[in-house]
């Protein structure tokens, strides 16, 4: 706070009022109706003076009337995002969504790689962006599949609703192809394996009642060599004479496996090769 009345003469009045009571709120990011409630512009002005803040490099714009204080120790830095994770939970409005997929995984330690893209579900259509080179996508949730979710600290400020570790792998069941593909998902499952709940994944897939998760989550626990038999013939009480691909992310192929109703263009073979690497 210091450093914000330190620089109020080379702000202006004004603007320096502005970044102290966000700063004081915690709003680091913010929007329009902020700015007009704090400074009392109307909205003509304030989207003006706002813009005169984006271009001296006070706050950086995240989309139409979302903006994020740019830190006084970066100087003039115009490109500033913060951290990605809260931008997401911003940009979904914050409340009825969850980061997810392979976000939840990075955010869980169940990936290797970087990630690139960020993914959150949320139950309200948004369209996907790209801020300052970092891709936001968002996955429409039905309301009654936010289920599975806890808080989670993203730095000292910041949390956002993330999806459980069993959430994240029958998210990742669901839609491999946000995750990597299915191996990418049987990695994570691997890594985190001794954390997971078995009862607690069955719980979540036979509620979300997804065939094709039902499906892939028993080949995964038989192939990770899960005991757990009474969680298995759960799943298996399931089944129904339709067969579903594995991984949708590659080409149909592979021979079908009817345990599971399965189409396995990945060999359980290459998943055992995973847990080796």
């Amino acid at each position: 706070m210091t450093t914000i009345y330190n620089y109020r003469k080379t702000l202006g009045p004004q603007a320096a009022n502005l970044l102290t009571e966000l700063h004081e709120l915690g709003r680091v990011i913010f929007n329009l109706s902020d700015v007009e409630r704090i400074t009392g512009l109307s909205p003509k002005s304030t989207r003006n003076f706002i813009a005169t803040l984006v271009r001296r490099g006070l706050v950086t714009r995240l989309k139409p009337g979302l903006f994020i204080l740019v830190p006084f120790e970066l100087g003039r830095e115009r490109e500033y995002l913060g951290n990605p994770y809260v931008v997401a939970r911003e940009m979904a409005g914050g409340e009825d969504y969850y980061i997810s997929h392979a976000s939840a995984m990075d955010l869980h330690g169940m990936v290797t790689q970087p990630q690139l893209v960020v993914y959150t579900s949320a139950a309200k259509q948004i369209r996907p962006r790209i801020v300052l080179g970092t891709e936001f996508r968002f996955v429409w949730c039905k309301p009654q599949a936010l289920f599975g979710l806890i808080d989670h600290w993203v730095d000292k400020t910041g949390k956002v609703q993330v999806s459980d570790l069993e959430r994240t792998v029958i998210d990742g069941l669901k839609h491999p192809a946000y995750c990597g593909g299915f191996s990418e998902v049987a990695k994570g499952f691997w890594m985190r394996r001794d954390d997971l709940r078995t009862g607690v994944l069955v719980d979540y897939a036979l509620r979300l009642g997804v065939g094709a998760v039902i499906r892939r989550l028993g080949f995964l626990l038989e192939v990770c060599e899960v005991h757990a038999p009474d969680e298995i013939a759960r799943l298996r009480g399931r089944l129904t004479a339709t067969y579903h691909v594995l991984d949708p992310v590659l080409p149909p192929g592979g021979k079908c496996f009817s345990r599971w109703r399965l189409r396995l263009n990945v060999s359980p073979e290459e998943i055992k090769m995973l847990r080796r690497a």
